[in-house]
């Protein structure tokens, strides 16, 4: 068997200046402000999406995305989507994702967005672990500036 690890990081400041939702992992939170990107934003498929382009080694974020964007897709699934597509013959084992901010609160939201991430992904929902920290307000997103995500996943062939 044959296993790769990708990494991916991504994060963005609140929207202040105009009405957005705030969407993350593809489920809308009640929350009063979005997140500030040309797409919806969603810093959590953003991460994830770098993760796996780190093992694909073909960017989607960026020049593809910028594309998808001026087309007028701005949904974040659709850049995953396209990452996933580079995966050809591997297998998902495991994705893990830790979320540092102080709002809104992930708990209460944390079984939606697993289960919406195993949807995306094509695995199961026991194969998404999610954690979330204010760091302690060390940091912007901790302050509640913003939202920054880090995402692993882990493939394998046989």
């Amino acid at each position: 068997m044959k296993i790769k690890t990708g990494i991916g990081q991504d994060s963005h400041a609140f929207e202040t200046q105009t009405k957005k939702s705030l969407i993350l992992g593809g489920v809308t939170f009640d929350h009063p402000q979005g997140l500030k990107g040309n797409s919806d934003a969603d810093v959590i498929l953003h991460s994830l999406t770098n993760a796996v382009s780190s093992i694909t080694t073909k960017n989607i974020l960026g020049a593809k995305a910028d594309e998808l964007c001026q087309q007028g897709i701005t949904d974040s699934s659709e850049y995953l989507k396209l990452a996933l597509n580079d995966l050809n013959d591997w297998k998902i084992d495991h994705i893990a994702i830790s979320i540092e901010c102080s709002v809104p609160k992930i708990s209460p939201q944390m079984q939606a967005l697993r289960s919406n991430i195993a949807n995306l992904t094509g695995t199961d929902i026991n194969n998404i672990g999610i954690t979330a920290t204010t760091g302690e307000g060390l940091t912007a997103f901790g302050r509640g500036e913003g939202i920054q995500v880090f995402s692993i996943i882990t493939v394998s062939k046989t």
